[in-house]
């Protein structure tokens, strides 16, 4: 099982606090650095010094890191029309030589369009506007160099687009959620990649089976999309040191324990065992809460990661 980082910045993080992670976390062998892509903190945090642009963040981090893939979970449809969307990931691919992975969903936390000024549509229309998006962004990735794109929908009109700049390699297009319809028939025409965030296994192996049900509904073979999920990480040499980490982030060690992963690298290769036993995931998003405890990140590395490679 492939072993990701994964980072909620807008809690409150700098750039270069990012810079940090995604630094050690190539140093250490992960497959890759994702951040969430949010405007406004959550909780009874300060979120100081303010939020950072995802696409902004990880066009910085193309040129700082090297090896490791870069992506989000997941950048929001509210946010950004489509044609320009599609301009930034891909020159983001470009400026990292091929990493770049594109994790893509409706938008859903309100109170961040409220702070910026942003449009919050019903529902029903977000998920109109994110199935055109989806639409449109790989249309225009798609098209041949030389040929123009035109999309007409009922929120989006292309007309000639000479659809560049191109990204340097085939960009992954990751789809999540526990949406009982739409979702799974989005994931189903559009996603190499299914995310479960922060669900229990039951819950998953209901949303992964609809996800199957709706490729075989089109003649897709659901074995082409890869499984993977996230998951609040809290590990520790032993208990005190997990207790430790578990208060620098506020929860409750037995709460992450149900919920997360949490406890001694044996516990948690335990449930991630499992969760690959009961789903078939075949990659953990480890969302790492204290981006200051750089030793937690390498101590993951050298102790839970080799164990899922045996």
């Amino acid at each position: 099982m492939e072993l990701r980082i994964f980072t909620e910045p807008q809690q409150g993080a700098a750039y270069d606090d990012l810079l940090a992670v995604a630094r050690t976390a190539e140093a250490a062998g992960y497959g890759a650095f994702f951040r969430s892509d949010h405007y406004l903190k959550m909780g009874d945090v300060d979120g100081l010094p303010g939020p950072t642009d995802a696409w902004i963040t990880l066009a910085g981090l193309a040129r700082d890191t090297k090896t490791i893939r870069l992506g989000t979970l997941m950048t929001a449809a509210t946010f950004r029309h489509p044609g320009p969307l599609a301009i930034s990931v891909a020159q983001v691919d470009q400026m990292s030589g091929g990493r770049v992975e594109f994790g893509f969903g409706a938008g859903w936390f309100e109170a961040e369009h409220t702070a910026y000024g942003l449009p919050f549509p019903s529902t029903v229309e977000r998920f109109e506007r994110y199935e055109e998006q989806l639409e449109i962004i790989t249309g225009l990735w798609g098209t041949p160099v030389g040929q123009t794109y035109d999309f007409t929908g009922e929120h989006y009109r292309l007309a000639g687009s000479p659809a560049l700049p191109k990204p340097a390699h085939d960009i992954p297009v990751l789809v999540g959620g526990t949406g009982r319809k739409r979702t799974p028939a989005l994931a189903a025409k559009f996603a190499d990649e299914f995310n479960l965030p922060f669900q229990d296994a039951d819950t998953a192996v209901e949303v992964l089976a609809r996800v199957d049900a709706a490729c075989e509904a089109i003649g897709r073979d659901p074995a082409d999309i890869t499984r993977s999920a996230a998951f609040v990480v809290c590990v520790g040499r032993d208990d005190a040191e997990v207790a430790r980490r578990a208060g620098a982030i506020g929860r409750e060690v037995d709460e992450l324990r149900r919920n997360g992963l949490a406890g001694t690298p044996d516990e948690v290769v335990d449930k991630l065992g499992a969760w690959r036993e009961r789903t078939g995931i075949s990659r953990a998003y480890l969302q790492v809460l204290d981006l200051a405890d750089l030793d937690h990140v390498e101590f993951i590395a050298a102790s839970v990661a080799p164990q899922l490679r045996s």
